[in-house]
């Protein structure tokens, strides 16, 4: 079997583990929503705990999401899908968000393999199932991924991304019970694909610069807002600095711009040390953030907050947990490295 079709077989086998997976996570959401059933309705704007839909690790909420020139490669996923030929690695990733005051949940799960073929070529899956205020607009999202990245040399690398994504709304709006702003009871008020690009250039070892699109099918709506961007990055592996900006053509009715910035500084060869900030032209917000984690060769676990300092006052903290399957021993060693 060619080494393509060998990747794409084993992409599959995890997509199947994923659903499962999500399966659970969707019954332990379920369970948050049902502990927060005497809770009262948020009173922030339902921009702010849906985040333009967008996945965060704990390591980019860290860095403001900044990540999209020196991501790893279960952050490719989610950010920039090239980035997950940029390094040989098999990992398997959890994770989660908690909104404090928007009342929001995000569970997700990934995995990303850039070893199993000999031609290179990376792939990934991942899924994330979302709760937003129960007691007010109710809102439930799906988010399923399907990227292929491939590496031209060790300087240059593109990755295509596929996304499922869907989301009902069965509560009450910002504008009360009408039809304008409280979904559409039981049904879906998006279900479509979407197709996400990347590209990073390492034209040295400590440098990257990376270009990167969302959405590029243009589904038309404020759910799944088109965006184009990228990020110019700085560093090693202890310590980086990194600088993204995107427009967003779609969230707000017009083109508005987000920038963000982030560094990160490993102590003691294990200790992550992380610090973030974002700038939101359409909420007209700034927000602060900061994590920590530990990593080794089998594993990270990882811990990120997000608090605005201007705008609507809200906070995230982000969990997650990595298993780097090719210090098992269960998969053939990478036959070479970036």
């Amino acid at each position: 079997m060619p080494p393509a079709s060998r990747l794409l077989v084993a992409q599959r086998r995890l997509a199947l583990a994923l659903r499962g997976g999500l399966a659970a996570l969707s019954a332990s959401g379920a369970l948050g929503v049902v502990s927060s059933a005497r809770a009262e309705p948020s009173s922030l704007p339902p921009e702010v705990g849906y985040d333009y839909g967008e996945v965060l690790t704990p390591r980019s909420a860290s860095m403001g999401g900044a990540v999209r020139a020196l991501g790893n490669p279960t952050e490719g996923l989610w950010q920039n899908p090239a980035n997950m030929a940029a390094t040989r690695v098999y990992h398997l990733g959890a994770q989660a968000k908690i909104g404090a005051e928007a009342g929001s949940q995000l569970y997700g799960l990934s995995a990303v393999d850039s070893i199993m073929s000999s031609s290179r070529l990376a792939g990934g899956v991942g899924g994330t199932l979302g709760f937003q205020d129960p007691e007010g607009i109710e809102r439930r999202t799906t988010d399923l991924r399907f990227a292929l990245a491939f590496p031209f040399g060790d300087k240059f690398f593109v990755g295509l991304g596929g996304r499922y994504f869907r989301l009902s709304q069965d509560g009450v709006g910002p504008l009360g019970d009408s039809a304008v702003s409280s979904g559409l009871g039981g049904e879906n008020i998006v279900r479509s694909f979407g197709l996400d690009a990347g590209v990073t250039l390492k034209p040295t070892e400590l440098l990257a610069i990376s270009l990167v699109g969302t959405n590029l099918t243009h589904p038309m709506n404020g759910f799944q807002p088109t965006t184009f961007g990228g990020g110019l990055g700085v560093g090693g592996r202890s310590f980086s600095v990194e600088a993204d900006a995107i427009a967003d053509f779609d969230s707000w009715g017009k083109t508005t711009a987000r920038v963000m910035g982030g560094a990160e500084a490993l102590l003691s060869d294990h200790y992550p040390l992380r610090f973030g900030y974002r700038w939101d032209q359409g909420l007209s917000s700034h927000a602060l953030s900061g994590g920590l984690g530990y990593n080794d060769t089998a594993f990270a676990a990882e811990l990120g907050v997000q608090r605005s300092i201007t705008g609507p006052a809200a906070t995230s903290i982000f969990f997650g947990f990595r298993y780097h399957l090719e210090s098992s021993g269960l998969t053939p060693g990478p036959t070479d490295s970036f």
